[in-house]
């Protein structure tokens, strides 16, 4: 066996494995076009290596050689798609469409010119460098500058440079063959189908990553975020709350914490039905993810309990948007209570001393929300400092705090 059909031996069998590949990642994630396209491209270079394979025993190639380039453009086209959806540019349909056509029909045309003429061999090689040209362009024009976005860049642009050099190397290494049927037994062949392996495997693995990486990443997403209100739940808060109170501790910043909880929320399951309270917490957790203040983490704690950390806020500052958020919310209208009938929510301040824990700086919030509740709802009130923290001989029954006391 020729080296270079031992090479595409190999490949045929690395396609494979990247298709079925792609064909789960697609299968476990239908939103995502990436997968399909790439699966599809893998597919194309399976059918391109068979023509390659049986090209040797042909008698007339021109039908074999043609379907072969075909099938590479294919699957060049497909990843170019890919790249596209991948990183939500406009796609290039009319480019792939105009390459593909121009290009099958030259090479069909141009099958009896000898096979050592430099602009024959630029003619087959162009299309490829081309469509990973276009691929590298959606790369960059969408400005993602993460690590693997500049490889894929650096791997597309490799992939561009060695189609165009290849008509060199054809003639550095004793040409291509005199005939489709002879390619293989080539040194050249060797090189070309080693080189465009490695670099496709390449691309092939760092896009799988990729997406494997967003799958995680909206795994992780969602397993943090509170489906209803679609804030962030109190795993998700508290995650990124250490995070934030540690670089306070080290920059010496102000930090505050806001915590509310909506009025009477029972008495509205109770006599308006659960969809209408769901309809409340959906309308307060819209207030709060409106206009957020700079690097505010707000978060459904449970039930009709709500936090916000405000990074860089002091206490004055948190107590005006806690004011803020209060009247804002009482005055607002829900769609599912009648007209006349209007929700209010309680709140509590407290600001980070720079030393206390996560749950010292939430004791002392909540404690100021008791004092909201007992005060008559519908009020801000101001955590005492955290030697002074003493919680409510009788807090108000009823609160979410309460009950998670």
């Amino acid at each position: 066996m020729a080296g270079a059909s031992f090479i595409l031996a190999i490949n045929l069998f690395i396609a494979a494995l990247f298709a079925l590949a792609f064909f789960l990642v697609a299968a476990t994630n239908r939103s995502d076009g990436t997968p399909r396209w790439f699966a599809l491209a893998y597919c194309f270079g399976l059918l391109y290596i068979g023509a390659e394979l049986i090209l040797p025993v042909q008698v007339n190639a021109q039908l074999t050689y043609t379907a072969g380039f075909a099938f590479f453009l294919g699957a060049m086209g497909c990843i170019t798609i890919g790249i596209a959806s991948r990183y939500r540019q406009p796609m290039p349909w009319l480019a792939v469409a105009v390459i593909a056509v121009l290009s099958i029909t030259a090479n069909w045309l141009a099958y009896d010119i000898g096979r050592d003429s430099l602009v024959r061999m630029l003619a087959y090689q162009a299309p490829f460098a081309l469509l990973q040209a276009i691929a590298a362009l959606q790369v960059w024009r969408s400005r993602r500058r993460q690590p693997m976005d500049l490889a894929l860049l650096v791997l597309f642009c490799l992939s561009a440079v060695q189609f165009f050099t290849k008509p060199l190397v054809a003639h550095w290494t004793g040409g291509a063959g005199d005939f489709a049927q002879s390619y293989i037994a080539t040194t050249y062949a060797l090189y070309s189908q080693s080189i465009g392996a490695v670099l496709q495997v390449a691309v092939g693995l760092l896009t799988l990553l990729m997406l494997v990486r967003d799958m995680l990443v909206e795994i992780t997403a969602r397993s943090e975020t509170d489906p209803l209100s679609s804030l962030l739940n109190r795993r998700g808060f508290e995650d990124r709350a250490e995070a934030v109170l540690a670089g306070s501790n080290q920059k010496g910043m102000p930090l505050a914490l806001v915590v509310s909880d909506l009025d009477s929320f029972k008495s509205i399951n109770d006599n308006f039905g659960h969809d209408t309270g769901d309809q409340v917490i959906i309308a307060f957790a819209s207030l709060l993810a409106t206009n957020p203040p700079g690097g505010a983490i707000a978060s459904r704690m449970g039930g009709e309990e709500f936090a916000v950390l405000l990074p860089g806020a002091s206490l004055a500052a948190a107590r005006l948007y806690a004011e803020t958020l209060r009247t804002a919310f009482s005055s607002q209208p829900i769609g599912a209570l009648p007209a006349h009938v209007r929700v209010t929510a309680s709140f509590g301040v407290a600001e980070y001393d720079g030393s206390e824990s996560l749950s010292d700086l939430r004791r002392r919030a909540d404690a100021a929300l008791y004092v909201s509740k007992r005060g008559g709802r519908d009020r801000v009130s101001i955590a005492a400092g955290p030697d002074a923290d003493q919680m409510p001989a009788h807090p108000l029954a009823g609160t979410t705090a309460m009950r998670r006391a």
